[in-house]
């Protein structure tokens, strides 16, 4: 309820103010009267108020030098005068004072009753708008972190390579380019747990990844922190590089104290190798899986989890990793085959240590193909949650066997005949630009993404989808529009640079041709037949 303060030097004024007025029935209480502008003063700093009733003329500070003060030090109060003189002077500073009303007495009582609920209706709505833009605010958060954690996961993936310093912009991250940094992946091992049942890695997840977020949010060293969705155990932190070893194991180790403190649960962490500027991120992300793979709880508080002369080097070389996607995308499975088994092998006579990373960036590689046929992967499969399962593929024979079952199941599930193909690739494609309508995007690249050659896929793409990759990318780019326009107070320039639109003054005209309404005017009001946010045909 709205409280309200009743200032006038007459106490049967106060009364019969009081008596004639169904406060409760406008959402009002009096919480007090003061016979003065210095007594009013006092009430108003020692409790909340939301509104005055004030006379003008009062011994002592009258109502001029009160609303003066009110003005002054309390901007948000309405402020109501009733008086019984028709004074200029006291008319004029009710204007200077932005007064919300100004009555004389004797006041009607449907008058005053009429004047209170218009100053309660503006107080409600007022606070509405408060609301609202505090929900608002935290809409654009969540989405910022979201969208922020979605660009880390697909650099690290090794899957922006367009306009990845131009996303970097957008979330204040260009000068990490120029760092040297490590990854640390955090999580909670099954073999860890003793005990009741409902203290498992499932139960914890929540309060786990809020742990490592907060603590991410308060170290002075100011770490990036995300998620792989594929993986939900998993908390993965990128640390800069100072040049000394002993601030990563002071994070290390701060990490799992915390953690330990909060859950009583020692986690498993793995620090991977240091790697310099944003190509590198995604062989730093593999070391610190590796390594958190390796690492019993508490041991990788010392980050040896990962042998030093292994630092940023590839086991898998990229013309070997696209070759081989080649073979499993065009199901040339025989190949694909074979050459798994001779990298295994390579890599087993080299070291154990070796043999791992390439089991893992095999792995990897399958696990993105997995991804971009939208084919699921059971957990029971899942070697970044199950790492007893890398030590019992303990040899070639063994890798391979589990490596080319998981290929064969993703090309099985994924293709079905020629034309079921190239409907899993359109799908595939239309996924990918859902996940990355924010970047530079254009056909040739995603032709080549999925080698194809880019007149044949346009083609393709058109006739699976039934509009062109142009027109498709816009539609994406302007249901997202559309969100931000709904849902958060952002500017026309930041809605255009986080949908991927060159400028306001494209995404305004591009809105306004699709939507028939300016996206200025659309947050205002929108249309009533605005029921979809899909664009006309």
């Amino acid at each position: 309820m709205k409280r309200v303060l009743i200032v006038d030097d007459e106490p049967e004024i106060r009364i019969g103010l009081r008596l004639k007025v169904d406060w409760e029935s406008l959402d009002l209480i009096v919480i007090g009267e003061a016979s003065n502008g210095e007594e009013a003063l006092d009430r108003l700093a020692a409790e909340p108020v939301d509104i005055v009733i004030t006379d003008m003329n009062m011994p002592g500070m009258n109502g001029v030098s009160l609303l003066d003060a009110c003005h002054a030090e309390y901007p948000s109060l309405r402020l109501l005068v009733i008086t019984g003189y028709e004074d200029f002077q006291y008319a004029k500073a009710a204007i200077r004072n932005q007064v919300n009303d100004y009555l004389l007495k004797p006041v009607a009582q449907d008058e005053l009753t009429e004047a209170l609920r218009k100053l309660s209706q503006q107080i409600d709505d007022e606070r509405r708008m408060h609301d609202q833009q505090a929900k608002d605010q935290w809409r654009l958060s969540q989405y910022y972190k979201e969208m922020k954690e979605h660009f880390l996961m697909h650099m690290v993936k090794g899957e922006l390579e367009l306009g990845m310093h131009e996303r970097a912009k957008v979330f204040e991250m260009e000068s990490w380019n120029g760092l040297n940094v490590r990854f640390i992946t955090a999580g909670l091992r099954e073999r860890s747990f003793t005990g009741p049942a409902q203290r498992t890695p499932d139960k914890l997840r929540l309060p786990f990844e809020l742990i490592c977020k907060e603590f991410a949010a308060q170290h002075p060293s100011t770490p990036q922190v995300f998620r792989d969705l594929m993986y939900p155990g998993l908390i993965h932190f990128v640390v800069p590089v100072t040049g000394q070893d002993t601030d990563i194991s002071s994070f290390v180790s701060e990490l799992g104290e915390c953690v330990e403190r909060m859950l009583f649960i020692e986690p498993a962490l793995g620090v991977g190798q240091p790697v310099f500027g944003f190509r590198q991120w995604k062989e730093g992300y593999l070391s610190a899986l590796l390594a958190w793979n390796l690492s019993e709880p508490g041991e990788s508080r010392s980050h040896t989890a990962v042998p030093e002369s292994s630092a940023a080097k590839s086991v898998l070389t990229e013309d070997k990793a696209m070759r081989m996607q080649r073979y499993l995308q065009r199901g040339e499975m025989e190949q694909f085959e074979q050459t798994v088994h001779q990298e295994l092998n390579d890599a087993f006579y080299i070291s154990q240590a070796r043999f791992v990373k390439m089991i893992f960036q095999l792995y990897l590689l399958l696990e993105s193909e997995a991804h971009t046929a939208g084919v699921a992967q059971e957990s029971g499969g899942q070697l970044w949650l199950r790492p007893d399962l890398v030590l019992e593929l303990n040899n070639v024979e063994k890798a391979h066997r589990f490596l080319c079952g998981l290929a064969q199941t993703i090309r099985k599930t994924a293709k079905d005949g020629a034309e079921q193909t190239e409907s899993s690739v359109i799908h595939a494609a239309q996924q990918y630009i859902r996940q990355n309508y924010m970047c530079d995007l254009n056909l040739t690249m995603l032709a080549e993404k999925f080698n194809y050659n880019a007149s044949y896929f346009s083609e393709l793409f058109k006739a699976k989808v039934g509009k062109t990759f142009i027109q498709y990318l816009t539609e994406v780019r302007m249901t997202e529009a559309v969100t931000l326009l709904e849902q958060t107070t952002l500017g026309l320039w930041d809605i255009a640079e986080l949908t991927g639109f060159s400028n306001a003054s494209y995404f305004s005209s591009k809105f306004k041709r699709m939507y028939g309404i300016a996206p200025s005017d659309f947050r205002q009001r929108p249309p009533e037949k605005f029921i979809s946010k899909h664009p006309k045909k």
